[in-house]
């Protein structure tokens, strides 16, 4: 069972938060400007290439995309952004990282330890639980959609590294760098996924129930909603059935 495609698989299902928020655009913009900074080629920029091929799969106008390249480039002037990781710990003892882009460190530092002052969690030094987790491919598929023998060949052909039962959905993780011809593979073969990004998949996980349960995924959509969060990790883990409920 997986914390991090729990955390996923609730945000689809309450609706995509960051759409009903509006901020989903603007998470995506930033991405693509960070990235740009290390070249406006995507085909030279896996991380841009990856940013763009997110903002696409939201309808993102080209125009934003390729504005928001310039401004990363230093061809459109624009905000100078910096990116920071925050670490610390939620309810139970789970491990979070919240990875940020800010134009006023001070103000998101403040915010961020808030967040987790407020929530039932606190924020820890650097490299605290970052040890924890490790940068993977992850792609979720819904089990109404395959049968794990089907996924299976296909993830020892297109070169993925594990399948595994996420009770709902299977999920598949991949390297970084064979994410997009793991994705573009999964496609092609008919399926949908519910979730499919690059981010940091933990090593292990906590069980949470009852209030601890509900406490984390407040924590989390605090920590979401913040102006200058990027993405949010924990290793928690809940049961599918508590899962349904707080995704109401």
């Amino acid at each position: 069972m997986s914390g991090h495609s729990k955390w996923a698989t609730i945000k689809h299902k309450k609706g995509a938060l960051d759409a009903k928020r509006g901020k989903i655009f603007t998470r995506l913009i930033r991405e693509i400007t960070m990235a740009a900074k290390n070249g406006g080629d995507p085909e030279k920029n896996p991380r841009l290439r990856g940013a763009i091929t997110a903002a696409k799969a939201e309808n993102m106008p080209a125009d934003n995309i390729k504005r928001a390249i310039q401004r990363g480039t230093g061809e459109l002037p624009g905000v100078n952004y910096e990116e920071i990781t925050f670490e610390g710990y939620g309810p139970g003892g789970v491990a979070i990282l919240v990875e940020v882009s800010t134009d006023n460190r001070n103000r998101t530092v403040s915010e961020i330890r808030h967040a987790f002052g407020k929530n039932g969690g606190n924020m820890g030094e650097a490299g605290s639980v970052a040890w924890m987790f490790h940068k993977k491919g992850d792609i979720v598929i819904p089990k109404a959609q395959a049968k794990e023998d089907d996924l299976m060949n296909l993830v020892l052909e297109s070169g993925a590294e594990d399948l595994k039962d996420d009770g709902d959905n299977w999920e598949i993780l991949t390297d970084p760098g064979s994410f997009e011809s793991v994705l573009e593979a999964v496609k092609k073969a008919g399926y949908t996924p519910e979730v499919a990004e690059i981010g940091m998949i933990p090593q292990n996980y906590i069980k949470l129930s009852g209030q601890q349960a509900s406490t984390m995924i407040r924590l989390m959509e605090t920590m979401e909603d913040q102006d200058d969060v990027q993405h949010v990790y924990s290793n928690f883990d809940i049961d599918q059935k508590e899962m349904e409920e707080v995704a109401g």
